[in-house]
C-alpha cells in the first residue's frame, strides 16, 4: 500500500495535521506499518505539489493542517477501485533465499526448519496481539491478514520440505 493513498483514505474524514495522520494510519494498521513522521511530511509536500491536498494556516503551536482536494478524492477513489495485482506486490525475501538455496545445492532442511520455528513464534504474537488489544475493525483485519499470512507461510514451507524430500528421492525401478 502507498502511503500517499493511505494518508488521503485518513484526510477523507476531515482535514489533519501531520502527527494526527500518522497515529491514524498506525492506529488503523495496528501498528503493522510504522510510519516515520519525515515520510508523512515529505508525502504531504509531494501530495500539495500534485494537487491532492492543501495546507490551511499554521495553528497556535505551529500545526499545518491539510484538507483533501477534489483531484485527492479522485486518487483516493481509483486506488480504492483497482485491485492489487502480484507483480505490484514486492519480492517474497524468504522464496528467493530458498530457490538460491537449492540453485546453490545449499542443505535446504534447516533453512526450512528456521524459518518454520520463526514463523511460528510470529503467528502466536499475532494470536496472542489480536486476543489482547484489537480495538477496531480495521485493527482486526490487519491482524487477520497477517495471520492468515503465516498460516499460508507455514503450509508453503510443508509443501516445499515435501517436494524437495520427492525430488532427492531415487527414483525406483
Amino acid at each position: 500500500m502507498a502511503i500517499r493513498q493511505g494518508l488521503l483514505a485518513l484526510l477523507s474524514q476531515g482535514p489533519r495535521y501531520g502527527y494526527q495522520l500518522r497515529a491514524e494510519f498506525e492506529a488503523s494498521t495496528g501498528a503493522a506499518w510504522p510510519l516515520n513522521i519525515g515520510q508523512v511530511y515529505t508525502t504531504l509536500s509531494r501530495m500539495e505539489r500534485d494537487g491532492l491536498v492543501s495546507p490551511g494556516e499554521q495553528d497556535e503551536q505551529g500545526r499545518v493542517v491539510y484538507s483533501i482536494t477534489e483531484a485527492g478524492r479522485a486518487e483516493m477513489e481509483r486506488w480504492f477501485g483497482t485491485p492489487v495485482v502480484q507483480s505490484d506486490r514486492p519480492r517474497d525475501e524468504l522464496v528467493i533465499k530458498l530457490a538460491m538455496a537449492v540453485t546453490a545445492a545449499a542443505d535446504v532442511r534447516p533453512i526450512i526448519q528456521a524459518q518454520r520455528t520463526a514463523t511460528m513464534r510470529t503467528l502466536q504474537e499475532f494470536v496472542r496481539a489480536k486476543r489482547a488489544n484489537v480495538e477496531s475493525p480495521a485493527q482486526r483485519l490487519v491482524l487477520d491478514s497477517m495471520i492468515f499470512q503465516a498460516e499460508a507461510e507455514q503450509r508453503w514451507l510443508d509443501h516445499c520440505e515435501a517436494v524437495l524430500t520427492a525430488t532427492a528421492e531415487p527414483p525406483t525401478p
